[in-house]
């Protein structure tokens, strides 16, 4: 199984604050790799390093074989990303927001645009909603239509930030099995941030763990047995849902 991101000596900061140093994994074909921690760890802005948002203050990234920071529009047609709450636009149909990305990068015929894009809010259960405004869905399908939107390129990697963030348990765990069934079904690759338990260990094939006060990473390998076999406290705390002792008491 090969790698479809390596990052090496990774580091961000913003003036004199260190966000996190010295991260180095990698992603491989076909999984899904969590990004976790807690809150102001760095987990969304690794994720705008790798998709090339925010250019890291050190280190080296390949992504699908390139550099994102300075990456062709072909490379970046291979990459999708759901920001957080959707990111939709208001004034678009669900239909219209799916179709942006092709009106963009293609120049396919409008009718082969439409039957694109309805296809892909039919892969996400919302083959029904087409003509809706994102004000009048629910958060669970505002997530659905981002990844449709994501998905309007067929590309290989997709990119999720904080896919559960508002959602109930029943619609939360829809979305979890939506992103099991793209992997099998399309071999997607994703790498999804998040801090979501549940989610986590429902979906996630590998994961690395950031720590605000370690500034890096503190755990990597499958969540369902770094809780118990991690020799870090974060670690063991976030995965047991315990609560951290202070060590001065």
């Amino acid at each position: 199984m090969s790698d479809v991101i390596t990052v090496t000596g990774l580091a961000r900061r913003f003036g004199p604050r260190v966000l996190f140093h010295d991260l180095s994994f990698t992603v491989r074909q076909g999984e899904i790799f969590v990004i976790l921690g807690g809150s102001g760890c760095g987990k969304s802005t690794l994720l705008r390093i790798l998709v090339g948002l925010l250019p890291p203050s050190e280190g080296q990234i390949t992504v699908l074989g390139g550099d994102m920071a300075q990456a062709s529009a072909e490379l970046r047609t291979k990459v999708g990303v759901m920001f957080q709450m959707g990111a939709l636009f208001g004034s678009m149909t669900l239909l219209q927001n799916v179709m942006l990305p092709l009106e963009m990068h293609t120049s396919l015929p409008a009718t082969a645009r439409e039957s694109i894009a309805r296809t892909k809010l039919g892969l996400v259960g919302l083959g029904d909603a087409a003509a809706l405004m994102p004000a009048e869905i629910s958060g669970g399908m505002a997530k659905r239509a981002a990844i449709a939107r994501a998905l309007a390129l067929d590309p290989p990697l997709l990119f999720l930030d904080e896919p559960s963030a508002g959602l109930d348990p029943i619609t939360s765990a829809g979305l979890d099995q939506l992103i099991l069934d793209l992997t099998r079904d399309l071999g997607i690759t994703f790498v999804v941030v998040t801090h979501e338990l549940a989610s986590i260990l429902a979906i996630a094939d590998r994961c690395i763990m950031l720590d605000k006060t370690a500034q890096g990473m503190i755990a990597e390998g499958d969540p369902r047995t770094l809780g118990e076999i991690s020799p870090n406290p974060t670690v063991r705390a976030f995965f047991r849902r315990e609560i951290m002792q202070d060590a001065t008491s």
